[in-house]
């Protein structure tokens, strides 16, 4: 007669079988199918055999609609326009700044504000010879150093190595044009082989521990080999992330996430030459005549009004006058006292997302207004998650980074948060702000991963607008930052260039404001910072603060 109850190893069988099951109900189809699960109940890649450094991405499982298909492939169609395939280049065959030179065009004794002017850059290689393709990358500014003004230019590749680029002149004076180099066409088909084929040249690590046995084990978007996985994707999001599994641990013991560190040894001899600080890493083009002109003011009576009546474009977003920030769409109020900063966000709740691009605005405004008092969470330096409060106006200012890849130093696995996973929990409504930034830490990645992350972020942000349509949310752009040649090779402008596009095309038409931080930051005079000065982060929380309180019209 068999007995009614179940033995100890039946109901340890009984367990393992209910895990498994469950398990692989509340994954995503698509992370089931790439893995299976061997006899510890652990993850292991079934996509390679043997050891190899071809890695295993979590997201090239994904299945995506046909929607979400288009989108991705018009947005990868647009950039990768941008870089010519041309075949290997010797160094001396590379663009050259210091031969290349552009000419003003439509050379004039006197322009009126609100003039359009354009450039024509030629490029020559090293041995002085013109470049016959494009695919160069250009930065170009405006700019009256008295005046402590300056706007960004627009640049279109012929793809014949002619390049034009277009100013709107926003101010009167005496305006100079300057051009850079940032990058040479050999050295963007460098960064984009790399983007493509190196996805894990930045990795990651956590820490597992139960009692007193710990171990540490590399992490990633992709991870190379067939070695067993832990695998962190997000069970609502579906965004993936693995860890290899600890040999004496199991997945459920992580505690801590931080970057290891940067692969080494990513170019050859000839593609390094690509990449030379003070030969072709940001490095100015000269003009062949005259990089200046004079700007006359514009002949009506509303003067101050004039970036308003030329404001239909979308490029420019805005210009720095006297160092302030003058956006062309809508006036901008100055918060220069902090009293009108409390007024502003009195009786407000302020979410702040992102990396640490984002985390200077919980920085600047907790040192600048004294009443916001920051709470010790005891969270790591610069890490977080960060809180501070004004009892006295009912003022909430929080801020946490986003979930991984993030480059940060030790994270606290729990507080690994997803931003659409946050934005979900958030009930919103007139007295919610807020603000997110999200780009830095995706650069080494193929732009899938970005897009992806994005359209997570942006189907959160449709529903915290469709329930609560008075929630201001506000985005910050991508910014350019100082460039050497190992720097380039992980944080490029080119890469970030990229992002920033993607970010714009993505949340067009959203109902979301946009910090515009990489113009802000070309057309300033000071030098390139991944986290900018003061003044310029003044001027975009100036941005940010007049969305949430908009001047009275």
């Amino acid at each position: 007669i068999p007995s009614p109850f179940f033995t100890l190893s039946e109901y340890n069988c009984l367990f393992l079988i209910i895990w498994v099951v469950s398990t692989n109900y509340y994954l995503d189809h698509e992370t089931v199918s790439a893995t299976f699960i061997d006899s510890s109940g652990q993850f292991i890649s079934s996509q390679v055999t043997g050891i190899s450094r071809n890695p295993y991405c979590g997201y090239d499982q994904q299945t995506l609609s046909s929607q979400e298909r288009m989108e991705e492939d018009s947005l990868l169609a647009a950039l990768h326009r941008q870089v010519p395939d041309v075949g290997p280049v010797p160094f001396v065959k590379s663009t050259d700044p210091s031969s290349s030179y552009f000419v003003i065009l439509n050379s004039a004794a006197f322009f009126q504000v609100g003039s359009q002017l354009e450039v024509l850059v030629h490029v020559q290689d090293f041995q002085r010879k013109p470049k016959k393709y494009g695919g160069d990358y250009l930065q170009a500014r405006i700019h009256s150093p008295k005046l402590q003004a300056g706007a960004v230019g627009r640049v279109v590749d012929y793809q014949n190595g002619f390049y034009k680029v277009f100013f709107t002149l926003l101010w009167p004076g005496k305006v100079k044009v300057s051009i850079f180099l940032v990058h040479p066409s050999e050295g963007i088909r460098v960064l984009q082989r790399l983007q493509e084929d190196k996805p894990d040249r930045v990795y990651f690590k956590s820490l597992f521990r139960s009692g007193r046995i710990s171990e540490t084990t590399e992490c990633n978007v992709c991870l190379p080999g067939n070695l067993p996985l832990c695998n962190f994707t997000d069970l609502y999001t579906g965004e993936p992330w693995f860890c290899f599994k600890p040999k004496k641990l199991p997945c459920s013991s992580r505690i801590t996430h931080f970057k290891g560190g940067y692969l080494k040894g990513l170019l050859t001899a000839a593609e390094s030459a690509f990449f030379q600080s003070g030969v072709n890493i940001k490095m100015p083009i000269n003009s062949s005549g005259p990089d200046w002109v004079t700007v006359i003011p514009r002949r009506i009576k509303e003067t101050n009004n004039l970036e308003l009546s030329q404001g239909l474009g979308t490029f420019p977003s805005g210009y720095y006058y006297q160092d302030q920030w003058r956006p062309r769409k809508f006036k901008m109020r100055q918060f220069n006292d902090p009293d009108n900063i409390t007024e502003c966000l009195q009786r407000k709740v302020v979410h702040l997302f992102g990396d640490s691009t984002i985390r200077q605005w919980f920085e600047y405004l907790t040192t600048f207004v004294p009443d916001l008092v920051e709470f010790n969470l005891g969270s790591p330096k610069n890490v977080g998650p960060f809180l501070a409060v004004d009892q006295k106006h009912n003022i909430l200012l929080k801020y946490r980074c986003h979930g991984p890849p993030i480059r940060f130093t030790t994270v606290f696995s729990s507080e690994l948060h997803y931003v659409a996973n946050e934005l979900n929990g958030i009930v919103g409504g007139k007295n919610t702000v807020v603000a997110i930034a999200v780009w830095s830490h995706f650069s080494t990645f193929p732009l899938e991963v970005y897009i992806r992350r994005l359209r997570n972020i942006r189907r959160a942000v449709v529903r915290l607008l469709d329930r609560s349509p008075k929630t201001v949310v506000v985005i910050r752009t991508a910014n350019a930052q100082e460039l050497g040649p190992e720097v380039s090779l992980f944080n490029s402008d080119w890469y970030n260039f990229q992002l920033d596009t993607i970010l714009r095309r993505m949340f067009s038409g959203v109902g979301v404001y946009l910090v515009d931080a990489w113009e802000m930051t070309l057309a300033h005079y000071l030098p390139h910072k991944l986290h900018p000065d003061e003044v310029i982060v003044k001027n975009q929380l100036d941005m940010f603060l007049s969305f949430v309180c908009p001047l009275e019209t």
